[in-house]
């Protein structure tokens, strides 16, 4: 999968920012400080992102999905990692950032969630 339009995806959305964790060693999509995704590496240096999920949609992703897996360094439930160089669809992973989005946004106050909402 091609990754270059990941950033403007997420950074098209209403209050999404983005910032570089130096530590960490990856980019980071959040929303008021609150983050719904996550792009670096894992141990061995392969591409992923991970992302904030339902846990039932999660779950049904790995199922599916042999490159999707629990959140790398992240709660295991909430949070799933993609392997950015398998054979998943962008539209895949467009679902995925959509729901990371809107469950943080709707864990904002409903005062931030009007201000974003402009």
């Amino acid at each position: 999968m091609k990754c270059d339009w990941i950033d403007d995806y997420c950074l098209a959305k209403k209050g999404a920012e983005m910032d570089y964790k130096e530590e960490w060693q990856a980019y980071r999509y959040m929303i008021r400080g609150k983050m719904f995704a996550m792009r670096g590496g894992d141990k061995e240096s392969k591409p992923i992102i991970t992302v904030k999920l339902l846990p039932e949609f999660g779950a049904r992703l790995r199922e599916e999905y042999e490159a999707i897996v629990p959140g790398y360094y992240m709660n295991k439930l909430h949070w799933n990692s993609l392997y950015l160089e398998s054979a998943v669809s962008e539209k895949v992973l467009m679902a995925m950032l959509d729901q990371g989005y809107e469950l943080v946004l709707h864990s904002l106050s409903k005062k931030v969630q009007q201000e974003i909402s402009g």
